[in-house]
């Protein structure tokens, strides 16, 4: 991550400063069987609050690795879920007035178990798969609060996948 101010003129010619952070792209997955999707739930630090979310990560080390490879890498990593088919639905920004960082949203299937490998920020990470309607019901009074599970879910009930 890397914090920049840049010089600007802006559209009246005056001049400023324009201050963001550039930051690796994400993914989030979205692991769904048999009407059930698998969310994670884990500290975070900045707002001292476990939080329940879908799985979702980056490989800062690997800027060249392929968003499907990074999908199903953090599925298995925070779950030990194995999925045979992982789609692509969305590719949104979260914060573009401040960030430059992108995130691709997965839609996983065909699940299969496999063994966990959470990173050692994860260790507490607590995994559990969710009826549909009780994962709407959450966002709706504020159990989940991460904006990046709400637009997924968004995105893949607007595109009728779930």
């Amino acid at each position: 991550m890397r914090v920049r101010e840049d010089r600007i003129r802006r559209r009246d010619g005056t001049e400023g400063l324009y201050g963001f952070i550039e930051k690796t792209d994400f993914v989030v997955v979205a692991a769904v069987q048999d009407g059930m999707l698998h969310l994670v739930q884990q500290y975070r630090y900045p707002i001292r609050q476990r939080q329940w979310e879908l799985p979702q990560g980056a490989w800062e080390g690997r800027p060249e690795a392929r968003p499907e490879d990074v999908a199903r890498g953090e599925l298995r990593e925070e779950t030990g879920l194995i999925a045979s088919e992982i789609t692509e639905v969305g590719h949104l920004f979260p914060l573009y007035g401040t960030s430059t960082q992108a995130y691709r949203i997965f839609l996983a299937t065909g699940l299969v178990r496999g063994e966990r490998s959470p990173d050692p920020e994860e260790q507490d990470l607590v995994t559990r798969a969710f009826p549909l309607a009780e994962v709407e019901a959450m966002i709706l009074d504020g159990t989940i609060r991460d904006a990046a599970t709400v637009a997924a879910l968004g995105m893949l009930r607007l595109r009728r996948l779930v």
